[in-house]
Parts: C-alpha cells; sequence; structure tokens
C-alpha cells in the first residue's frame, strides 16, 4: 500500500513537472537574455534627451537612440510592442548591464577604453562631437570667442571645464541641474553659450519651442563615438547588433532616423561611422 502511494505521488510530481515546461515553454522572456524573437527585450535608454531619448507626456518614446534601438531590436526579432523600454542614467549604464536588468543600452553611451573594461560595445552608430549651442544671432562662432561670456553645462559635466582649460580661460562658467535649464537660460540671454555632445544639443534645439532661435556652432571640440551597450562577453549579441546596425546604414534607415531627429537644428551629422571603428 505504501509503495502504491509512493507510485501515485511521484507520477502526481511528474506530471506537474511537465505541465510547468510546458507552460514555460509560452512565457515572455520578460529580461530579453533568451532567444530572440521571444517575449520581450528589454533596452536602456535616456528618458530625457530630447531628440534621442525623450518619454513624452502620453508615455511614448522618441529620438534617434529609440529609433536606431528599434530598428536593431527588429532585426533580432522584437516587435515595437515587445521592447520595455527602461530609464537607464548615465551612472548606472553599466551596472544595469551587469545585472542583467537591460539586455541593451543605447543612451549616448560613449564607447571608452575604461567602459570596455566592464562592458561589450556594438557600434558605433554616431559620431558626435563636443560643440557649442548659441543664439541665432550671436557672433560666437569659435570656442576662444567665450572668454568673458557665461558658458553653460549640467553639474558634474566636464564639457564646460575643458572649454575653460583648453581654449577661454575667462569664460564664465554657469552649472544647472539639467541641460533644460541651461537652454532656457540661453533662450532668456541669462548665458550666451551650452556645451556638450552636438546630438544632445541639436536634440534640444529642434523642439517646437526652440525651432529657429538657436544654431550650433560646428565645432568639433572631442569625438563621441556612441555604442550600444551589452553585458561584458556577450560577443553573440554584440555581432548580431552589428550586422543590424550595418544593415540600417545600407538601407537608408539611419539617415532618416538622422534627418527626422536633428534635422530642424540645423545639425550636420558626420557620414555613418563604421561598424568597429572608433575615431579617436
Amino acid at each position: 500500500m505504501k509503495l502504491r502511494k509512493v507510485t501515485a505521488a511521484s507520477a502526481a510530481v511528474l506530471a506537474l513537472a511537465l505541465s510547468a515546461t510546458a507552460c514555460g515553454g509560452d512565457n515572455k522572456d520578460s529580461s530579453g537574455s533568451g532567444s530572440s524573437g521571444g517575449g520581450k527585450i528589454k533596452i536602456g535608454i535616456k528618458y530625457d534627451q530630447p531628440g534621442l531619448g525623450l518619454k513624452k507626456p502620453d508615455g511614448s518614446f522618441s529620438g534617434f537612440d529609440v529609433d536606431v534601438a528599434t530598428y536593431v531590436a527588429k532585426q533580432l526579432g522584437y516587435e515595437p510592442n515587445q521592447i520595455e523600454w527602461v530609464e537607464t542614467k548615465s551612472a548606472d549604464r553599466e551596472n544595469a548591464l551587469a545585472r542583467d536588468d537591460v539586455k541593451l543600452i543605447a543612451a549616448t553611451y560613449s564607447i571608452t577604453d575604461e567602459r570596455k573594461q566592464k562592458v561589450a560595445f556594438a557600434g558605433p552608430y554616431l559620431l558626435a562631437h563636443q560643440d557649442l549651442l548659441v543664439k541665432k544671432d550671436s557672433k560666437i562662432s569659435e570656442a576662444t570667442d567665450l572668454n568673458g561670456e557665461k558658458l553653460c553645462s549640467v553639474t558634474g559635466s566636464t564639457s564646460a571645464q575643458n572649454v575653460k582649460d583648453d581654449f577661454a580661460p575667462k569664460a564664465q562658467l554657469k552649472q544647472q541641474a539639467g541641460y533644460s535649464e541651461c537652454i532656457a537660460g540661453l533662450q532668456s540671454g541669462a548665458v550666451d553659450a551650452v556645451t556638450t555632445d552636438d546630438s544632445i544639443l541639436a536634440g534640444f534645439a529642434a523642439q517646437d519651442k526652440y525651432k529657429g532661435q538657436f544654431k550650433l556652432a560646428g565645432l568639433k571640440l572631442s569625438n563621441e563615438n556612441y555604442g550600444i551597450g551589452v553585458k561584458k562577453g556577450d560577443t553573440a549579441t554584440v555581432n548580431k547588433v552589428n550586422a543590424a546596425l550595418e544593415k540600417m546604414v545600407s538601407d537608408g534607415s539611419w539617415q532618416k532616423a538622422v534627418d527626422k531627429n536633428f534635422g530642424p537644428a540645423g545639425y550636420k551629422n558626420e557620414p555613418a561611422p563604421k561598424v568597429g571603428v572608433i575615431v579617436k
């Protein structure tokens, strides 16, 4: 009798295990760490950078990084409604990948030797440069013109200090919590110029409320090679993303995304960078 009970119990356990396995085959992959096309994929972006990664009031997302990531996800087998956008602040990007919080990060993520010690990168997919944003009628055309002028950037950024150290020692540095405050200061005349990556500046300037008011100086004070962050050691995903980026360029989708997101600011973008080639 005991033997029969044990056998019945074992059979029940086996049945439950088989049932769980069958159900598991239909489960959504919420981390995006499974095979492409299965369930959802989590992608880290910025939520507060117009033209690059912006969460709009209606809950939708827009920007060049968003368009690039959406295209890449499609090539990996994920439809737009299978993408879960995750806000990934600059200071937490490496940790987010290490913790598997996201599968990919497309968030103005410059490829550097230091970062490559912690994460893998696909790309680059955009070559940006540190630049200046000024009013449309401004006579500032070179970094040296900032001597005696008020220059704004965000707290903790090295951009403004780089200008002061290398080009305009008499520039008056103004720091704000975010670029929105700097742009508002430029509009009101509280500052004379704003500095950071040209792609970021172009995204802000392209907003409807600022269209036609500002211009990029067109300087190339640094080279910023934007890459898509991938967990360290995940070579297979890096190769797939690189192939997707190459296709995006070749079929014209890359240039369309540039024109859509940066065009209104008169952004003179560099040609699409060659995957695997870092411009120092």
